[in-house]
């Protein structure tokens, strides 16, 4: 049995736009929006005894009901955890959260979400913020790489890794990533590939790297009025054959 899966990436600025307002429910009507089954969230909040606008997942997950989450945290911020989340429409059997920060950079982390979905299919999805440092990145991909996350030899099934990975040229880490997966490539695909920043994007720093039995069925940048003032980063949106 073969089906269409939505995947989207979305660094949330921590819920605050460009018009230095801090909304969750902003960047939670964004992600109505993208109508994905996965959504691999970057620089999120989980703050619970703290300011309201700063309980961004327990907010999120309150208004897309029916998601399941995975949050993994990089590090303590405003009283409470910050990190990354996927949300899923499918079950999430497993969550593990890897440490790839290098020396005294700040902490980064790559939380895999195990997904089961329609038919039994095992889908590994790797959801990933880089560093913004050049030599960061490259010793950041090697982790990716190594056995112990990505090239582990437990994996049941496809991997779909995404995220910010802070790099818009292609540098060491994108040549790596490139070199093992198949990559989404906006440049070649898409007329206006940017993500960076919001209004008025140059850069391309979020990426998509899948597994070569997965066939590559659609990919855009998702623009809409709220999107584009709702966080530094415009969300990144793929559709896979599986």
């Amino acid at each position: 049995m073969s089906f269409r899966l939505r995947v989207a990436t979305y660094n949330i600025h921590k819920c605050r736009g460009l018009d230095q307002r801090t909304r969750p429910d902003r960047i939670a009507r964004v992600i109505s929006e993208l109508d994905a089954d996965i959504v691999a969230i970057q620089e999120i909040l989980d703050v619970q005894n703290g300011r309201p606008e700063f309980d961004q997942v327990r907010r999120i997950q309150f208004l897309l009901k029916g998601n399941e989450v995975c949050f993994g945290e990089n590090r303590s911020l405003h009283g409470g955890r910050y990190g990354n989340l996927t949300l899923s429409r499918f079950p999430v059997r497993m969550c593990e959260n890897y440490d790839i920060t290098w020396r005294h950079r700040e902490r980064r982390g790559c939380l895999r979400a195990d997904v089961i979905l329609p038919g039994g299919t095992m889908l590994h999805l790797f959801n990933v913020h880089l560093g913004t440092s050049f030599v960061e990145r490259r010793h950041q991909a090697r982790m990716l790489l190594s056995e112990d996350v990505l090239n582990r030899g437990d994996y049941a099934g496809p991997k779909i890794v995404v995220g910010d990975f802070n790099e818009w040229t292609h540098g060491l880490a994108s040549r790596l990533m490139g070199e093992a997966f198949e990559a989404a490539r906006p440049r070649t695909l898409l007329r206006y590939p940017h993500t960076y920043p919001g209004v008025f994007p140059v850069l391309h720093l979020d990426h998509f790297y899948y597994d070569r039995h997965l066939r590559l069925a659609a990919f855009r940048v998702h623009r809409s009025r709220t999107a584009l003032l709702a966080s530094d980063h415009l969300p990144l949106v793929a559709t896979f054959e599986v």
